[in-house]
């Protein structure tokens, strides 16, 4: 006697649960592609809740135009010392003249500009190649003459702050040219009819969503070529979403104020120059090699010495503009300009995913710290917390980013 057995077809899923299954489905692989990204977004992820937390803290007027473009003008020159600092912690040294080279800069600008009465640009050209020496010579006893970055740091951040002192003979000098001072305070000219907005800052905020996504879509196809890992299409079609927005939200902010200031385009020329020098240039796979690994860089062929060089030179003149923008936003060089820039600007670094190792670091990163200090900086004065509670909570912030930096590599190794 045979038994007919009829094979049960699965009972079709109930109404709204394939919907509810693709959400989840997309949620999983986001938080999948974060704990394989955690360092990358983590102060991303940060940098948004900082905004939110301080955006409700403050009834929205952290998010108002007004102050959104002062809060690009107040960081400016601390996120330029940011980029020439990831730089140099990447190869896996530090620098502590910074601040200091940006006051004598400044010191010199006011003296080429004010009592030598010398043409702005020429000034400007002049106190680039200043700091340029400046770092050049650091370099030099870092590189070759094999002393430790920070004892001749140190020592440089001490020549240097004297020599601001005997220049500016211990007073405030200034004004600065208009010229010069259009560039750390002024705004993009308005073109194009009345539609409410800056035309212009609307034009090259559409422009830079438009380059952004062109160039994530080349890095990946680049990766896929040479079988690297790439996130999965949903994830990385949700991040374009995500820079787009972001962006797109900056843009309008700024253009329904004055426009982008001056300075945000010099930021964004340095970021997106200094990004591509690291990510595709041969001398950013060096910087990365020498500080992730040195006894395997020289054994590479990399010429170590060279790049270490190299990289307190570029520190030296980004040094010497980030003391351009400060000594022209405030009009004057003053002899206690850029204390603690050095400090804002390792921390900067730190926050944004550098390693006091070597070896780690995106430009982008230094970038994102910097905003986080500057947004606590900007949010806790919008709700009147002394400067003193406001030092504990960066140190907080900054002894937090390294200890996830800590966990974040145990994990991995384990």
């Amino acid at each position: 006697m045979s038994t007919d057995v009829t094979a049960k077809s699965p009972a079709p899923a109930p109404p709204g649960k394939s919907g509810g299954a693709a959400a989840d489905g997309l949620l999983q692989l986001v938080m999948d592609g974060m704990r394989r990204n955690m360092r990358q977004y983590g102060m991303l992820i940060a940098l948004g809740l900082i905004v939110v937390l301080f955006a409700v803290w403050t009834d929205g007027d952290l998010l108002l135009p007004r102050n959104v473009s002062n809060l690009v003008l107040q960081n400016s020159y601390i996120l330029i010392l940011a980029i020439g600092m990831m730089l140099v912690i990447i190869a896996g040294h530090i620098d502590l003249s910074v601040g200091s080279l940006t006051a004598f800069v400044g010191s010199m600008a006011a003296v080429f500009m004010v009592k030598q009465d010398l043409p702005w640009p020429v000034a400007v050209v002049l106190c680039l190649a200043v700091g340029a020496v400046a770092g050049a010579v650091q370099g030099f006893f870092i590189a070759y003459g094999g002393i430790p970055s920070f004892i001749v740091t140190l020592a440089g951040m001490l020549i240097f702050r004297g020599l601001t002192e005997i220049f500016l003979e211990g007073q405030t000098l200034g004004p600065f040219p208009d010229g010069l001072q259009k560039v750390a305070n002024g705004f993009l000219p308005e073109v194009g009819p009345d539609t409410n907005y800056h035309n212009l800052t609307l034009l090259l905020g559409f422009a830079m969503i438009a380059f952004v996504i062109f160039q994530e879509v080349r890095d990946r196809k680049r990766q896929q070529e040479f079988n690297l890992d790439v996130p999965p299409t949903k994830l990385f079609l949700l991040k374009l979403v995500a820079i787009g927005a972001a962006v797109l939200t900056l843009t309008m902010l700024l253009a329904s104020y004055k426009g982008a200031p001056i300075v945000l385009l010099v930021l964004g020329v340095l970021l997106v120059g200094f990004g591509y020098i690291m990510r595709n240039a041969i001398i950013g796979r060096h910087i990365y090699a020498i500080g992730g690994n040195l006894p395997a860089a020289k054994l590479s062929g990399v010429k170590d010495k060279k790049v270490t060089f190299l990289v307190f030179l570029n520190m030296g003149m980004l040094a010497a503009l980030a003391g351009l923008v400060f000594a022209a936003r405030f009009n004057a060089a003053s002899p206690k300009a850029g204390l603690n820039f050095e400090l804002e600007a390792i921390a900067a670094s730190f926050i944004g995913g550098a390693s006091m190792s070597g070896g780690v670091g995106t430009v982008l990163g230094a970038i994102i710290g910097g905003l986080v200090l500057g947004v606590l900086n900007n949010g806790m004065n919008l709700v009147g917390i002394g400067t003193d509670w406001q030092q504990v909570i960066k140190g907080l912030v900054l002894l937090a980013a390294v200890g996830f930096d800590v966990w974040n590599k145990r994990k991995v190794g384990s």
